[in-house]
């Protein structure tokens, strides 16, 4: 089979691999479209330290499955799935609180590190347990099924977050998972839904989807700019989507006394905190990982349209053009957010 291989740190080889195996409990699943995770990008160039080479990357994905494995109930070749991007044990003490996200023997698809390496799906096939994929229904786009995963990640966090009917809640990233969160967070039920930025070009997306309004970070005075639309008070919660120092104290200083904060962005290793922000204002901060059984639930929420992905791919190309793409994207080409491959 063909594959897309990080040979070194930025340089991606289509190679010739053998078509993997699978064991009782897997499906074997030829890939139709496998999307460029941010996560992916910043693995290319090794500032992660969780793509080392070679690894065959790729965990957003969905395809047709090829052969399942003699001790497989439910799937049949010829369906279409999609799969989670984590790989969960099923028996530790999390998986059995149903905490799946939080498994202590967790892989994820397409990363390697020094206690794991798992193949990815910038490939024509690729191999994973049953129990972390998920039928397809035949209406959707494999394009848009590749996003799944990403899809799943803003649902998780919006179910983490105390967002009732008629709130105004903070987004803090206008990137990809900034503007699905954004979706969730309106599905939700919140009144007001601003978004923060400093790209004009996403903030006016970001406004097509449906966001009540959008701030320029980078004009002014953003958390003045919130207190303004929020009567001085400040939103009742904020979801920060990138994972740094200053979008996450622009959240903290832009949510009321008693508001909430849900970290989803996780770029830098370490931030600062205003603690005492914090503390003598009683805001509570909570972290999101990935996600936990949402995937059905996403997939309602894209048939239906409640959450739509179609405006936010920027192109799907073969495989073979995957190294461009991921210069492209390392590169931060204006306008450019979700790229999807097709082998």
């Amino acid at each position: 089979m063909k594959a897309l291989v990080l040979s070194a740190y930025n340089q991606l080889d289509l190679t010739d691999m053998p078509t993997p195996e699978y064991a009782t409990d897997e499906l074997l699943i030829r890939i139709r479209a496998c999307g460029i995770c941010g996560s992916d990008v910043h693995g290319f160039d090794g500032s992660t330290g969780r793509r080392i080479p070679p690894i065959v990357m790729g965990h957003e994905a969905a395809g047709i499955v090829e052969a399942v494995g003699s001790d497989v109930p439910g799937f049949r070749p010829g369906d279409r799935v999609t799969f989670d991007s984590t790989v969960y044990c099923g028996l530790c003490f999390y998986c059995q609180r149903g905490q799946i996200n939080l498994c202590d023997n967790r892989e994820v698809v397409g990363v390697s590190t020094p206690l794991f390496r798992r193949m990815g799906a910038f490939a024509e096939y690729v191999s994973v347990p049953a129990r972390i994929c998920y039928h397809l229904p035949e209406s959707m786009p494999f394009s848009h099924a590749a996003l799944i995963e990403a899809v799943s990640v803003a649902v998780h966090g919006v179910s983490l977050t105390p967002i009732e009917r008629g709130d105004s809640v903070i987004v803090v990233g206008a990137g990809m998972i900034g503007l699905l969160t954004l979706q969730a967070v309106l599905h939700a039920g919140a009144k007001s839904a601003i978004v923060v930025d400093l790209d004009d070009t996403r903030l006016n997306l970001a406004r097509d989807m449906g966001a009540t309004h959008t701030i320029n970070s980078g004009a002014g005075d953003p958390v003045a700019q919130i207190l303004a639309l929020t009567g001085g008070r400040g939103a009742d919660c904020a979801l920060e989507c990138v994972g740094a120092t200053a979008p996450i104290k622009l959240a903290i200083e832009s949510v009321r006394k008693g508001g909430a904060v849900t970290l989803i962005g996780n770029v830098s290793p370490t931030a600062e905190i205003p603690l005492q922000s914090v503390v003598s204002r009683q805001i509570r901060l909570q972290g999101s990982c990935a996600s936990s059984g949402e995937y059905r639930e996403c997939i309602r929420l894209m048939s239906s349209g409640a959450i739509k992905v179609d405006p936010l791919i920027s192109a799907v190309a073969p495989l073979a053009e995957g190294p461009g793409w991921f210069h492209r994207l390392h590169d931060r080409e204006p306008g450019l957010l979700k790229v999807v491959l097709e082998p």
